[in-house]
């Protein structure tokens, strides 16, 4: 409408992207403007009445150019063709406006012959009117552009497209919606669930109304989408969504736009699963645990089945070696998913040592190949229904297979070496059980480290003479391979000394010494730093000690503490204590004496020897600790029952991945040696009382019904009794022990040792060490608070009943070991 009336002849559409909202102005056949839309008055600033009859040439800024916009009867025009073009106008405001324009022409009604004249043929009817349309050149541009990406987009196949009406069904989609079979030829006025599965549908629809209500817009949204034909794998779609209103706010539809990520998405996955996979099995040190992984890693990602088999040979930590065909035995490890009924876990067979990684639409099988050794196979399959595996999914199995399978060799390393660890932990250990005159024990050790199995703590029992035995625990600081070579080097100095039958005070003593020359050992500064040695390996110098001897005689134990914990004892009416114990500081601090404590054990008496790892954790404190030790020990029961069965019951109550130290316990129930199976005499310093010791050690024995012993025990005597006398001139005690063996022991108050020595054969003396050490299987001398004793053991013949052996002197009938 120009100047509020409709324009004759205006059904003809101008054509033109920008014809709503743009300037009008009506011109006569002459180019004058004789009508003029307030869109026109609004642009060029110039009212209806400041511009009606004036021709329209003189809005030019230049009215004499030749624009276009109009020239006295151009052909063009009255032919009545539409012409366009650009033009610069002056505004009403002085500025100056580029502007493209249309030029219609207009018909009359009343356009034509005149009354009673005829129509000449093919002549033009010049029109008597012409409408002229014009907006900024800016605004014109922007129209193209919408107009032209508004076409592209609906024809480009790379996104699909589709417009929605209100009630969401397809007014527009382009050629490529969704990019695989089962779409109708035509989706117009069609809704999505009458082609997609409807859970599918369902899920897409309730995005699009969300966006139809709230006008906010929707961004890739991931919707997995399945066709009703085909409703197998799908695809998977980011769907963004926009709502379409006009401009007066009413909302007629919405767009949204389908990009088919599913590819990205399945490289995500595959991804993924090689990420899990490799922490999966890169976090085991278990060749069972590292196929249990990767079996189970591989399921449900990237198959419904999945069989690891691993050479035997990998287990036992040696590298597989093939047979004479060429073929390796390989041992079915794990199988993760479906149930396989074929061939069971642990089943061995055989398979080629240079295989390759082979794939087919339901299955794929990639060699477990490290460091040019083939250690095993991982076989995947894929359930009926499920698509089918695509060369992308071979290259994944290919992959994880090479990073389990370095993991796998790994594990098979460490195998070996934990296997030689626990080889020096178990020969640096005692047995675990022992069975002397003295004492019955059993121990256990727990690393804190369970990894590497090997730590710091030990015990030890050491038999002595005289039917005495030494009880050790000790707790080298730190753990690992450090820790139990410093372990082994105390141990065997334990032995050493307790060989030499130290008082256990002056025993502790050099061990103190030995620990403080250790740690003042100056270290090999020119080790670089990637010496070979394990993680963790560290040169801990510094230990507590407990050294307790236990005489099955005099029923007593001494004992010696370098910074460890007191020993329990739980006697044979079931009451449990704890010995108190001065202890001195630990091993190599500061060089400080020692005290010995001295406790009567009754026979039957258990002594419990442990370290601080037993007591102490991460989640116990040491007097909560030693609380749940004395209950454990008081435990109805515990006195008469098997010390490997209690022992268990202690340790187990203290689960490995709780523990920050290591744990080691000794258990060691007491036996007595009864007085009848000992004689004592005094003898007098006198040379003539060498016969007397020959006639009561003579009657002894046959009272214990030795008589085979007689003369070599009258002949070590003789000996040991004129040496005793000839070199000290003091009073002599002589002492037979009838316990497992026979031991002869011989006292004075001199503290000179005897030396063995060679006699050569013009000597007249000398030979009487010489013939003892021949007559008996071992002899010594050990230093006592009043001089020495010189002892020699000699063996009981098997087919004399002793009578005097602890095993049937001990306690209550029947105590069991």
């Amino acid at each position: 409408m120009v100047d509020g009336k409709t324009l004759p002849g205006a059904s003809v559409h101008s054509g033109l992207p920008f014809a709503d909202g743009a300037a009008g102005a009506l011109l006569d056949a002459g180019g004058r403007i004789i009508g003029w839309t307030p869109a026109a008055a609004e642009l060029l600033a110039l009212p209806a009445d400041a511009v009606r009859g004036r021709p329209v040439r003189e809005l030019l800024a230049d009215p004499g150019a030749r624009s276009g916009l109009w020239v006295d009867r151009p052909e063009g025009v009255r032919s009545g063709a539409v012409r366009s073009g650009e033009a610069v106008v002056r505004t009403g405001r002085g500025e100056k406006l580029s502007i493209v324009f249309q030029i219609l022409p207009l018909a009359d009604e009343d356009t034509g012959p005149g009354p009673g004249t005829d129509a000449v043929p093919g002549a033009s009817v010049e029109p008597a009117r012409y409408f002229v349309l014009g907006a900024p050149a800016g605004m014109v541009s922007r129209w193209r552009q919408d107009r032209a990406f508004t076409r592209e987009l609906f024809l480009q196949d790379r996104l699909g497209l589709a417009v929605f009406d209100e009630e969401l069904r397809l007014a527009r989609t382009n050629t490529h919606l969704f990019p695989y079979t089962g779409l109708p030829p035509d989706l117009r006025g069609r809704r999505l669930g009458d082609f997609l599965e409807a859970d599918d549908a369902a899920a897409v629809e309730r995005r699009l109304r969300e966006v139809l209500r709230t006008g906010r817009p929707l961004i890739l949204a991931e919707e997995r989408v399945r066709t009703i034909e085909d409703p197998r794998g799908g695809a998977v779609m980011a769907v963004s969504a926009f709502r379409l209103q006009a401009p007066d706010g009413q909302v007629f539809g919405v767009t949204a736009l389908f990009t088919d990520i599913t590819e990205q998405r399945r490289s995500d996955e595959r991804l993924a699963i090689l990420h899990h996979a490799t922490a999966a099995v890169g976090g085991s040190l278990s060749v069972m645990g590292t196929g249990v992984e990767l079996a189970a890693v591989l399921v449900p990602g990237l198959a419904d089945l999945a069989v690891v088999e691993i050479a035997e040979a990998v287990f036992t930590g040696e590298e597989p070696v093939p047979g004479k065909d060429g073929r390796l035995a390989l041992r079915r490890t794990a199988v993760a998913g479906e149930p396989s009924t074929e061939v069971p876990v642990g089943t061995v067979v055989p398979a080629d040592t240079d295989p390759s990684a082979t794939g087919s639409p339901a299955s794929m099988t990639a060699p477990l190949r490290a460091r040019g050794s083939f250690l095993g196979r991982v076989t995947v399959r894929r359930a009926p229904g499920r698509p089918d595996y695509e060369p992308a999914d071979l290259d994944l199995l290919r992959e994880i297979a090479a990073r389990a399978a370095l993991a796998l060799d790994n594990a098979r390393r460490y195998a070996r070496e934990h296997r030689s660890a626990i080889g020096l932990q178990r020969s640096l250990l005692p047995p675990a059980q022992a069975e002397t005159v003295a004492v019955t024990t059993t121990g256990f050790y727990l690393p804190a480290d369970p990894a590497t199995g090997v730590g710091g703590d030990w015990f030890d029992v050491i038999p002595l003479s005289s039917a005495r035995v030494a009880l050790v625990a000790g707790d080298v600081v730190g753990h690992g391979l450090g820790a139990t070579a410093t372990m082994g080097r105390l141990r065997t100095a334990v032995r050493t000394l307790a060989d030499l039958e130290l008082e256990p005070d002056e025993l502790m003593v050099h061990l103190d010494d030995l620990v403080s020359q250790l740690r003042d050992e100056p270290h090999d500064l020119t080790r670089p730093d990637d010496d070979g040695l394990p993680d963790g390996w560290t040169d801990p110098i510094g230990a507590t000690c407990l050294y307790a001897v236990y005489d099955p005689v005099s029923r007593r134990c001494a004992m010696v503490s370098a910074g460890h914990p007191p020993p329990a004892v739980v006697h044979p009416d079931g009451t449990v204590s704890y010995v108190e114990l001065n202890p001195g500081p630990p091993l190599g601090v500061s060089g400080l004496p020692f005290e010995v404590t001295e406790v009567e054990l009754a026979a039957g008496s258990i002594l419990a020897l442990y370290t601080d790892g037993l007591i102490e954790g991460r989640d116990i404190d040491l007097d909560e600790g030693m609380a749940e030790l004395r209950r454990r020990l008081a435990r109805p029961g515990a006195t008469t029952a098997p010390l490997r069965e209690l022992g268990r019951e202690i340790v187990s109550g203290r689960p490995v991945h709780h523990l920050a130290d290591d744990v080691t316990l000794l258990l060691a129930r007491t036996h007595a040696v009864p007085a009848g199976n000992t004689a004592v005499w005094p003898v007098d310093p006198d040379p003539a009382a060498v016969a007397r010791v020959r006639q009561e050690s003579a009657r002894q024995l046959r009272a214990w019904g030795l008589e085979e012993l007689v003369f070599t025990t009258e002949l070590v005597l003789s000996e040991l009794v004129t040496n005793a006398i000839r070199y000290t001139g003091g009073p002599v005690e002589v002492r037979l022990i009838r316990a497992g063996q026979l031991t002869c022991e011989v006292s004075d108050t001199s503290a000179t040792q005897p030396r063995m020595r060679r006699a050569r054969l013009t000597d007249e003396g000398g030979r009487g060490l010489y013939l003892v050490a021949q007559l008996t299987t071992r002899w010594g001398s050990r230093y006592t608070r009043h001089g020495k004793t010189i002892w020699a053991e000699q063996p009981i013949p098997p087919a004399t009943p002793d009578t005097g052996d602890a095993t049937d002197t001990t306690g209550p009938v029947g105590v069991p070991r």
